[in-house]
């Protein structure tokens, strides 16, 4: 995550998962945006969506209005998100992520004493789960989330989800890529997938979160319809498709 980033359509639809997930249930959440320095490129400039509160803005009005006032009368970052109180008792951990080894170790003991008190973990890395070009400690790394720390934050109870923004590849095969990666985690019951237009949230829920997970489920189908798919969904509508 960059501040640059802040508020754009892909932080709307993010949020409002969150917040559907999250709502009424009795999950703690802590939100790790994995900081990176901003660069100036242009990735985050999506905040068109904004002026056209008749297609996004019933997907949720407060959220969408909190986020167009923020943009319009601050300087985008994440701390707009921490203070509005849009995920009320959310836990935030705002450190920057470095690229250094040494670095990355202090910076996930410190994450990991924040997730103890927590029952979903949210890591907001740049780019996503780690790949083979960028291992821990090269330049660059801190954009990723590597699956050594994913584990850890496992075995310790916490119940995941990852932002990871789609490669070139075809989206339906990396997602059920991803979800069967994360199925792999030691009694793993519930995987699902966060489908969007530009990037997909991979889900791991403990065994002791699945019933306040499923109602979240349940709210993001009839909250964000047309903006969040569910991978599970698209997976057995595709099933059923190469049956007929």
């Amino acid at each position: 995550m960059k501040h640059q980033y802040f508020g754009d359509l892909n932080d709307y639809r993010k949020y409002g998962l969150l917040r559907a997930l999250t709502s009424g249930s009795n999950l703690r959440l802590l939100i790790a945006w994995m900081l990176t320095p901003d660069d100036g490129r242009t990735d985050g400039r999506k905040i068109g969506y904004l002026n056209k509160p008749s297609k996004y803005e019933r997907f949720d009005a407060e959220l969408f209005r909190n986020l167009r006032h923020s943009l319009s009368t601050a300087e985008r970052h994440v701390s707009l998100m921490e203070t509005s109180n849009l995920l009320a008792d959310a836990a935030y951990y705002s450190e920057v992520v470095p690229d250094a080894r040494v670095g990355r170790a202090r910076w996930f003991e410190s994450l990991k004493t924040l997730a103890g008190g927590c029952d979903l973990v949210f890591l907001d890395p740049d780019n996503g789960l780690e790949v083979p070009t960028k291992p821990m400690g090269r330049q660059d790394s801190s954009k990723y989330v590597y699956w050594r720390e994913i584990r850890e934050l496992w075995g310790r109870g916490a119940s995941l989800l990852i932002y990871q923004h789609f490669p070139r590849k075809k989206r339906s095969e990396f997602v059920a890529e991803g979800m069967n990666h994360l199925g792999q985690l030691p009694g793993a019951p519930l995987v699902e997938a966060f489908v969007t237009g530009n990037v997909v949230f991979l889900l791991a829920g403990q065994n002791h979160h699945t019933d306040d997970l499923r109602a979240g489920f349940a709210r993001v189908q009839d909250s964000w319809s047309g903006q969040i798919k569910l991978g599970t969904t698209e997976q057995q509508a595709a099933t059923r498709s190469a049956n007929r």
